[in-house]
């Protein structure tokens, strides 16, 4: 039994790590890249991988649609949940709503609570980039 425990405590530290260290590179790209476009793009690909998506697309600006959303606690809003649609998460910079990641879930479950949560912190440091960054083109 404590080979079992020992075994998933271990997952449970890479996981951490593996997530610790994805939010650190993105803090790092958000301080020192020329564009805000640049960051969007790396969140794009980070949330892909961490969230086992199909797609990840970034859209600037107005709300249209009401899709399920992963908030800040890392719960998902809606009727459906995490379902085939897509799901929004939006990206705030001083408290202004400046875009929205709209996640295609792909074909596995749910992702796990602590990969919702780091996606929000990703999607906050878009924010952040993306207000430090001033008005920014369509991507």
């Amino acid at each position: 039994m404590s080979d079992v425990r020992s075994g998933r405590l271990k997952v449970i530290t890479v996981t951490d790590a593996a997530h610790l260290a994805r939010i650190h590179r993105t803090a790092g790209l958000a301080q020192s890249a020329n564009s805000a476009d640049t960051v969007v793009d790396h969140v794009r690909g980070e949330l892909v991988e961490l969230l086992g998506l199909r797609a990840c697309r970034f859209e600037y600006g107005t709300l249209m649609g009401r899709p399920p959303r992963l908030i800040e606690d890392g719960s998902v809003t809606g009727a459906r949940g995490w379902a085939r649609d897509d799901v929004e998460l939006r990206a705030y910079g001083n408290g202004r709503y400046l875009g929205r990641f709209l996640l295609t879930p792909g074909p596995g479950p749910v992702p796990p609570f602590q990969a919702r949560l780091v996606a929000v912190t990703l999607a906050d440091q878009t924010g952040a980039a993306l207000d430090t960054a001033g008005p920014v083109g369509q991507g």
